[in-house]
């Protein structure tokens, strides 16, 4: 769905709740083979068995990459995005959890580099069947002012 959203038009507070996506065996090895991750912390059940947490744990980039593409459903052609501050991976994904991602609008600011332009700041937290955040970033976005009348 495309909409057009101006800097001006982001009120901070506001917010949005994706779509859950349960975690699988394949994407585990999907991942693993995208980036060459093969650790035993995310492939080896029986090492694994021997750990803390007692059972494989998903990629942290994994949980990252499908939280984030679970925001996707929205193209806005007046934003686009500067990149992720201040990720952290604060709990562990297992197969079978099932995250949801929930977005929230903290903070605006001027771009220094465009006056046309400026900073939307989307806490992003991708959060588990449990309601326990597992991942939490800071997302940018530059947006384009509203065009002068």
């Amino acid at each position: 769905m495309e909409q057009t959203r101006y800097f001006e038009d982001y009120a901070i507070g506001e917010g949005r709740v994706t779509s859950g996506r349960t975690i699988t065996e394949t994407d585990f090895v999907v991942h693993a083979g995208h980036t060459g991750d093969f650790f035993p912390h995310h492939m080896d059940a029986e090492f694994m068995k021997t750990q803390p947490f007692g059972q494989r744990i998903a990629h942290g980039t994994m949980v990252f990459s499908i939280g984030v593409g679970l925001t996707a459903s929205v193209i806005n052609p007046a934003a686009f995005s500067y990149g992720y501050d201040r990720l952290r991976f604060v709990r562990p994904v297992f197969i079978g959890d099932t995250i949801h991602t929930r977005v929230t609008i903290t903070g605006k600011e001027d771009d220094p580099k465009r006056a046309e332009a400026g900073r939307v700041i989307e806490r992003t937290e991708v959060v588990n069947q449990k309601g326990e955040v597992v991942l939490a970033a800071d997302h940018i976005y530059i947006v384009s002012r509203r065009p002068s009348a």
